[in-house]
């Protein structure tokens, strides 16, 4: 594991899927896109959309897999919480599927909506693909929503463990 914190990425997850991750019917999310640096340890912020438009929790990236479509399916029938009508429609015309593999869902106490969002955060947009955060944004979205969100992420936690001094 390198010695770095966790890329934090900000994913807009349709609000009805994202209601079924953090009630624990859906372990993985689909995407015909590969997100770039997202890798084992990093975290997802999930931006649940209309009609609820807010932040509602974090997740941990266990691993993310890419593979045609039908090969998928395969290995994410069972935690998908979609039908196989609806992963052959959204993946139609795709080569490769990627699927994104969580673990520890947490969710925020309370949903941070759109509007303390833009409030606080100037230029907030909800991400059409997706967007990483820099430092200044994620300690503007931990101080909004009163939460450790590194602490969710145990690359994190080898990372504060390699920098403590042996004794």
């Amino acid at each position: 594991m390198s010695l770095m914190s966790p890329n934090i990425l900000l994913l807009s997850i349709h609000h009805k899927y994202a209601r079924m991750i953090f009630g624990g019917d859906k372990q993985v999310e689909f995407r015909r896109v590969r997100p770039r640096y997202l890798n084992e340890g990093d975290l997802i912020l999930v931006y649940a959309t209309s009609p609820e438009q807010a932040l509602v929790g974090v997740l941990e990236v266990e691993k993310v897999v890419e593979m045609p479509p039908k090969k998928l399916w395969e290995i994410v029938k069972d935690k998908a919480g979609i039908s196989y009508e609806c992963f052959q429609k959204y993946y139609e015309n795709s080569q490769t599927g990627f699927a994104i593999f969580f673990k520890k869902p947490f969710s925020f106490d309370s949903p941070i909506k759109l509007e303390q969002l833009r409030e606080e955060w100037s230029d907030f947009r909800p991400p059409q693909c997706y967007h990483y955060l820099k430092d200044k944004e994620i300690n503007l979205v931990q101080s909004i929503a009163k939460c450790d969100i590194l602490s969710r992420s145990e690359k994190l936690k080898v990372y504060q463990t390699e920098l403590l001094p042996q004794s």
